[in-house]
């Protein structure tokens, strides 16, 4: 018991949490674990069920809704704590970018950190709070349908309040760890909150497998099995619809489009240097003109503010000399390019953007980034106090439109992302509102070198191999200093450039034409099927303690 009693314990939750960190990228070989991820919410759900067993009589209040008695302080209090041990684990890197090249104090940089962490742990803490509000010891015995959908419900709650609410910050949701896992079929059908939904659930289940009371193993398993027959259904009906290839829901041959060859630039500037004028500005300015020059592939993709200036700031004829580069007419080898740039002037702002240059335009495409980055690319109110500590080239950009139109080069519909926007698949999603004009691939232009030579660069990749997998299609990442790569429709990647290296990465992708039905949703609904799913849960949890609940069957 006294071991019990110690597992249980408020310091093991944040153990767990942190075990949770680890298993979206270990910080050894970079790799998700997703296995690791739902064994450490097991045992948070283990923690909950035993705080759950001491909890005290109850007594119905107004509006049906419980008297809160002790014990949901306990469960928001281990909620908390496991999500602070996750969190801070996740995104531990922020310190490299406030302190190293920020100049902040190195206590004030952890102090940030941890005070992020806990602001977002808040959600999951509300979560577990909730969820012993609402279960009692004695709705955990005999059939545990409701407790777990209710655990997977609020979990994935707090999930999505943390990615959309105050412009939203969903690094190292829970279901990225499953990218390569036997859930990652989900992917295409329900997106990344999706798979961390049926995740909990199973962390859930796990726990309360075990006190199914004998008479209520038929109902239990009956329930399951439908389950588990509606979304085998479900996946073979999308399989016919359109074809199974390799693996379930691959897409038809004929959705493939010609191989594309492309070059993706990695400069590896060295981030204290590179908006020093003298130093990085020039190596640059020099280094990626000379590759944007001589590269041969059809395409070529320079990452996030490779050019660190204004086009009118460039050295006289250096931004006519890429226009007439890519703008001539070769009919031999036709090329294009996708560059980070930023963009505009003092009365219209400015904008973190993407260039585009192929033959035959009047004008170069452009693709302005829209979510964008707290405290580096905007300062939030009441903050300007913060930033003002710290010695960053911060900016104050304006937004682009969401959905805005692809780069369409030989076949191909290219959308450009801007570094962590390809954390929000909602927001991608809204560029397949149309099969017709429905991207082919992705591109993603980052500079991760903020976060230094950290799990940073691993926890991105995985985020992107996550999108490739929701909308099966390829996606090509430049970036600065990593990790710059290829990824393919199945989330696999096929090409990768050592990390903190300058080199250029050869490779081919294919473009898919095909529309996943998280695409199709997503591009219609945003988020908002399963925030009304999780809800009517919640909802159905609250009727549930209104009205009491019979003894379990013996």
């Amino acid at each position: 018991m006294r071991l019990v009693h110690r597992l249980a314990s408020s310091p093991m939750a944040l153990v767990a949490g942190f075990a949770q960190a680890l298993s979206v990228a270990d910080p050894w070989g970079g790799q998700p674990r997703w296995w690791l991820q739902w064994l450490s919410l097991a045992f948070l759900a283990w923690q909950l069920v035993h705080q759950a067993g001491r909890q005290v009589s109850w007594s119905s209040s107004t509006w049906g809704m419980p008297d809160p008695g002790p014990n949901w302080r306990r469960g928001l209090r281990l909620g908390w704590l496991f999500a602070l041990g996750w969190l801070a684990g996740v995104f531990w890197w922020l310190f490299i970018s406030m302190h190293t090249y920020g100049g902040l104090n190195a206590a004030l940089a952890v102090a940030a950190v941890l005070a992020l962490a806990g602001f977002l742990a808040l959600y999951y803490g509300i979560a577990c709070a909730a969820f012993l509000a609402l279960m009692p010891a004695r709705r955990l015995s005999g059939c545990p349908f409701l407790p777990t959908l209710l655990f997977a419900a609020l979990w994935t709650l707090a999930e999505l309040a943390r990615g959309s609410w105050f412009t939203g910050f969903p690094w190292g949701a829970g279901g990225y760890a499953h990218v390569d896992g036997p859930l990652a079929f989900l992917a295409r059908y329900v997106g990344v909150y999706g798979i961390g939904f049926v995740a909990a659930a199973l962390a859930m289940g796990l726990v309360l497998a075990p006190r199914v009371r004998w008479g209520r193993w038929p109902v239990y398993a009956a329930l399951v099995a439908a389950l588990a027959l509606g979304g085998a259904g479900w996946v073979a009906r999308d399989c016919a619809l359109n074809g199974a290839g390799t693996w379930c829901g691959a897409p038809q041959a004929q959705a493939q489009l010609p191989a594309m060859s492309v070059a993706l630039l990695q400069g590896n500037i060295p981030q204290d240097e590179k908006f020093v004028p003298g130093t990085g500005v020039v190596d640059s300015l020099s280094w990626y003109g000379e590759q944007l020059r001589d590269a041969q592939a059809t395409l070529v993709v320079a990452p996030e503010t490779a050019l660190p200036l204004l086009p009118r700031q460039l050295p006289t004829g250096y931004w006519d000399a890429l226009v007439a580069r890519y703008g001539s007419q070769n009919p031999g080898k036709p090329q294009a390019a996708l560059l980070g740039v930023p963009l505009g002037d003092m009365q219209a702002g400015y904008t973190n953007s993407v260039v585009g240059f192929k033959p035959g335009q009047d004008t170069p495409f452009r693709y302005d980034k829209h979510h964008l980055v707290p405290f580096g690319e905007f300062i939030p109110p009441f903050f300007k106090w913060f930033t003002q500590m710290m010695n960053i080239p911060l900016g104050d950009f304006e937004r682009g439109a969401v959905g805005q139109p692809s780069f369409e080069w030989q076949g191909q519909r290219l959308a450009p992302n801007i570094c962590y926007e390809d954390l929000f698949g909602e927001e991608l999603a809204a560029r397949f509102a149309t099969l017709a004009s429905a991207p082919t691939a992705l591109v993603n232009v980052s500079n991760i070198g903020w976060f230094g030579d950290s799990v940073a660069i691993d926890q991105h990749l995985v985020i992107s191999r996550m999108r490739a997998l929701e909308f099966e299609r390829p996606m090509l990442r430049a970036t600065n200093t990593g990790a710059t790569a290829i990824i393919d429709h199945r989330g696999q990647v096929t090409y990768e450039l050592p990390r903190l290296t300058r080199g250029v990465l050869l490779g081919q992708f294919e473009g898919r034409t095909n529309l996943t039905p998280f695409a199709w949703w997503a591009s219609q609904f945003w988020l908002w099927p399963l925030w009304g799913l999780c809800l009517a849960l919640v909802f159905w949890g609250i009727a549930a303690r209104g009205r009491g609940m019979p003894r379990p069957l013996s």
